[in-house]
């Protein structure tokens, strides 16, 4: 069966978990993507930034994102998949977690991303479907 290491994108960029917010957003505006991974300098993953988090959590708040670092919106646990992991879990974790992107990580490294569409390039339509019937449902 596919595994994450198989359909991941390792061209992916960082935002440090000591890099300002609008450091962050402007790496995001350049790359026209809508969320990066925060990493420490030891190329673990410290967690996921959004545009969602920078406008509800910054400046919906009245803060100044060049004043606040990445690292300070990395909350909980994030929620990664092991590149040696099959479709099935990718499938699962994402539709458990209801996120459309997910981390890939080696031990414990970063290594790859996954998104939605890296999925639905893989995986039979039913599966794929039933993917994003679960993440629509989650009003994010």
């Amino acid at each position: 069966m596919t595994t994450a290491r198989e359909i991941m994108t390792t061209d992916m960029t960082c935002v440090g978990e000591n890099e300002y917010l609008s450091a962050a957003a402007k790496k995001m505006a350049d790359l026209d993507v809508g969320s990066l991974p925060i990493c420490g300098v030891d190329n673990r993953i410290k967690g996921m930034i959004t545009d969602h988090d920078i406008v509800l959590k910054v400046l919906g708040r009245g803060k100044d994102p060049a004043t606040i670092k990445a690292g300070s919106l990395a909350q909980g646990e994030t929620v990664t998949i092991d590149a040696n992991d099959d479709a099935r879990a990718i499938l699962a974790t994402m539709s458990r977690h209801q996120v459309r992107r997910l981390p890939v990580v080696d031990d414990n490294h970063l290594v790859g991303m996954i998104a939605l569409a890296d999925v639905a390039r893989a995986m039979s339509d039913r599966s794929v479907g039933e993917l994003i019937q679960a993440l629509s449902t989650s009003g994010r």
